[in-house]
């Protein structure tokens, strides 16, 4: 990759990762759990959209950085590990999904899948945060499974706001010219 070519994702990458930390410092709903403080944030939003962009290295990077950022920042520092380590299991399902679709940014009903895909990931990763954060608490496996199922509101919420947004948002981008192959450039 030419010197060019990785600072222009090395920029956006980082721009992308100071949009997820705004995106969650802004706007977040705060919703009761049995595990952990969970709250609706558009943080995924954005990083599947980095990750559709700038690939899976740069766009895990964007994620990992600008959730984990604001985890460290905002007493959440404890598990910050966790959320880094989702936002890279996220990246790779979005990465091998929209992949495998081709890069195609031209059908919606394509980038629903992807978008699906990613909802799915972050269902399954938020379930295993929770068990990780009631055994790290004290509590029994059985405890810390069904704990954490039932705290799974706010990441159903924020799986289904992904699963909607992605694509529309991406669609919307790409016909205002921030196409992936702009940003990989």
């Amino acid at each position: 990759m030419g010197q060019t070519k990785q600072l222009r994702k090395l920029i956006f990458a980082s721009l992308m990762a100071a949009i997820i930390f705004v995106g969650i410092s802004v706007l977040r709903i705060p919703l009761p759990a049995l595990v952990g403080r969970p709250f609706v944030h558009f943080g995924n939003t954005l990083t599947i959209l980095a990750v559709m962009w700038l690939g899976f290295g740069y766009g895990a990077t964007a994620g990992a950085v600008g959730l984990g950022l604001f985890d460290i920042l905002n007493g959440y520092a404890a598990t910050a590990w966790l959320t880094i380590l989702e936002a890279i299991i996220l990246a790779a399902v979005v990465n091998i999904a929209f992949k495998a679709i081709g890069y195609d940014e031209h059908h919606l009903a394509k980038l629903y899948v992807v978008s699906s895909l990613a909802g799915v990931t972050k269902l399954m990763t938020s379930w295993g945060n929770g068990v990780i954060v009631a055994l790290m608490a004290g509590t029994s496996v059985n405890v810390a499974m069904i704990s954490s199922f039932a705290s799974l509101l706010s990441a159903l919420i924020n799986s289904v706001v992904s699963f909607l947004v992605v694509p529309l948002l991406y669609m919307l981008l790409v016909k205002m010219g921030f196409t992936r192959d702009r940003f990989n450039g």
